[in-house]
């Protein structure tokens, strides 16, 4: 039997980046990935004959330049295509607008609504940077367990409130108010216009249980912006070749230096005796033994499902199943013989309209009528839409002349007051389809075939608990120290030699790689000890 010294527990790309670091510092790796694809939730699958669709994680925008840097991502075929315009809302009244990369086109665009706040956005620009520049490098820090009970917890609270003394305190309410207040509470401080104030409120409940007036959505929002392309930030783009290429790329950086990837191994089982870890069991009936397990899984199912209850301190694995894990966000990918001819502005031609991640909610009303459906159960029956056209940047993902289109869509409830999300999805894809129709007639003629994940999907086929794309809520409650449970934020767990690395702990979701990169710091400072 081969002995490892990592194995890690799925090939998703937080999973990746930890094999990645952990083989460039001389450890035999195996990397475990139950799909037939490396990749996990960032892959370019073609589910449509023709057609390669980035089927869940769609932009990018929040991966670390240093794990792009340290991991020599550009040298394994990573590329990303900047997205311009950045943002395109069509109205129902038939008006439109847009956001650019130039901040002057922007404003000039934004006082066609509100005068006033083209000449605010500017310094609402440089309010975010000044905030993110603050806690950009928390990103990659290990953050304390809390309350401290080691001499590195105490060092890592005194460098942050070493950092919050250099802090104005206008800059330390600004970050009280933008890790509890709410999108519109902040939003409402700086503009006047409904169209601008929903253009930016969305960024706050990507992902979340919550509408734009939910306390705890304004760090969503800044989480959005905690990223870029190109050095410009706030901005995102696509990879060339669908998000698949950026987990292609991690691979082969990982395997460049000695890892072992493989598909369709399916972990089982941890195995651990006495509270401390020793492999790994698959679904094959193998097993492998290393001296540290890393569990890319989500928190939920690495502790709940995949160790033996027994391996767990009680009170730990109440905490566990009191997580916040369940999501509401629901995927749809279109393959399409021509471009949407929006109402707003109509061709079906190549045009700005169809570069940017366009918005299909006229504002906040609409957004909080759907989550009100949500929060009770229900699917909701205006959805908001956030739509992107990545062949509008790279058309080898379809055969020529076609195009292939991703629909975010909210709100989705995990758990549905009535009926099942078998007996739902068609009905809720038909939905979707019906609300973009609205802005963009000729969407139905355009439709060659069409994918959809539901929740469930999320849940049966990424290994998602409760289909939350974030790995579990990233509410106050459940960040920086208290991500995955306070006293356990430093990616150890109460078994000896397994660690966590996804997006359950510090700093959460989207395709960031910091959880990734942290948890192998960690492995390995512990290994020098």
């Amino acid at each position: 039997m081969s002995v490892y010294d990592a194995i890690v527990l799925g090939g998703g790309h937080n999973g990746l980046v930890t094999a990645g670091y952990l083989a460039r510092a001389g450890w035999k790796v195996l990397v475990l990935e139950r799909r037939p694809i490396v990749g996990g939730a960032c892959v370019t699958e073609e589910v449509i004959p023709g057609y390669r669709m980035s089927t869940t994680a769609y932009l990018i925008s929040l991966l670390q330049e240093p794990v792009i840097r340290e991991l020599e991502l550009a040298r394994f075929g990573y590329q990303v295509l900047p997205k311009d315009p950045a943002y395109f809302a069509p109205y129902p009244d038939g008006r439109s607008m847009f956001l650019w990369q130039d901040l002057r086109r922007s404003c000039a665009e934004i006082a066609r609504f509100s005068q006033a706040d083209a000449e605010q956005y500017p310094a609402y620009e440089a309010f975010i940077e000044r905030l993110a520049r603050f806690v950009e490098p928390l990103l990659l820090e290990t953050p304390p367990d809390l309350p401290p009970r080691s001499l590195d917890d105490w060092l890592a609270v005194l460098r942050l409130g070493r950092r919050a003394l250099g802090l104005s305190r206008e800059e330390i309410l600004a970050h009280w108010r933008m890790l509890t207040a709410s999108a519109s509470d902040i939003l409402d401080r700086w503009f006047e216009s409904e169209q601008l104030k929903v253009a930016l409120a969305t960024d706050g409940v990507i992902g979340a249980n919550g509408s734009p007036a939910t306390p705890g959505t304004a760090y969503i929002l800044l989480h959005h912006c905690m990223g870029g392309v190109g050095g410009h930030r706030g901005l995102w783009g696509f990879v060339k070749g669908g998000m698949g290429a950026v987990t292609q790329a991690l691979a082969r950086s990982a395997q460049a230096c000695g890892a072992e990837v493989r598909t369709s191994a399916e972990v089982v089982k941890i195995l651990a005796a006495g509270g401390v870890a020793s492999g790994v069991a698959v679904a094959d009936g193998s097993e492998y033994r290393a001296r540290v397990v890393v569990s890319n899984a989500d928190p939920k199912r690495t502790f709940l499902t995949l160790l033996d209850r027994d391996q767990l301190p009680p009170e730990f694995r109440r905490s566990v199943e009191q997580l916040k894990c369940e999501g509401v966000s629901f995927k749809v990918n279109l393959a399409l013989d021509r471009l949407p001819s929006y109402t707003a502005l109509p061709g079906t031609e190549l045009g700005p309209q169809h570069m940017g991640t366009t918005h299909i909610c006229p504002d906040r009303l609409y957004v909080e009528r759907a989550w009100d459906d949500a929060k009770y159960g229900r699917p909701s029956r205006e959805p908001m839409l956030e739509i992107t056209i990545p062949t509008a940047y790279d058309p080898s993902l379809a055969p020529p002349g076609h195009h292939v289109m991703s629909i975010f869509v909210q709100y989705a409830p995990y758990r549905l007051a009535e009926g099942t999300w078998r007996e739902e999805k068609d009905r809720f894809v038909d939905r979707v389809i019906d609300v973009l129709a609205a802005y963009a007639p000729n969407i139905r003629e355009a439709i060659v075939g069409c994918h959809a994940l539901s929740p469930l999907d999320l849940e049966e086929q990424f290994g998602m608990t409760g289909g939350n794309i974030f790995h579990g809520e990233m509410s106050a409650d459940q960040l920086y120290a208290f991500r995955p449970l306070p006293g356990w934020a430093r990616y150890a767990t109460p078994v000896r030699n397994l660690y966590l690395c996804g997006s359950g702990t510090h700093p959460g979701g989207g395709i960031m790689g910091a959880p990734g990169r942290n948890a192998a710091r960690e492995i390995l400072r512990r290994a020098r000890r």
